[in-house]
């Protein structure tokens, strides 16, 4: 019997979207920074009302990610999972910040990774 192929990173994407929303997750956000950097394909920000939501939020996505082990996806690494302040989970090709409201306020990542115009090379 031949393995499953390996998931690609938009269907990751939309795996831990889905489970984001399951869990009712505001404001998700999927970002595509593919071509910003090289540590990763997407990063996916979302926000839960509390610390006992975004540990939940951070359970579903495991869980969801665990069920497709065998597509070669796993949990690389988590912080900040005992606080329930602000949980990231690195799925290698996905990145996921789950934030409390004032966190995701006052850090704005969104603004961090939105796409800006590159300057010219022989601008002054």
């Amino acid at each position: 019997m031949n393995a499953p192929a390996p998931m690609d990173a938009a269907r990751l994407a939309e795996l831990v979207h889905a489970a984001l929303d399951d869990g009712k997750g505001v404001d998700i956000r999927v970002l595509d920074v593919g071509a910003m950097t090289v540590i990763t394909d997407y990063m996916i920000i979302v926000t839960g009302r509390s610390a006992r939501q975004v540990k939940a939020l951070s359970d579903r996505v495991r869980e969801a990610v665990a069920k497709h082990k065998h597509e070669g996806v796993s949990v690389i690494g988590s912080e900040g999972e005992a606080q329930g302040e602000w949980v990231l989970l690195d799925l290698g090709d996905v990145i996921v910040h789950i934030m409390q409201p004032e966190a995701r306020e006052f850090y704005q990542l969104e603004k961090l990774w939105e796409e800006r115009p590159r300057a010219q090379a022989d601008a002054p």
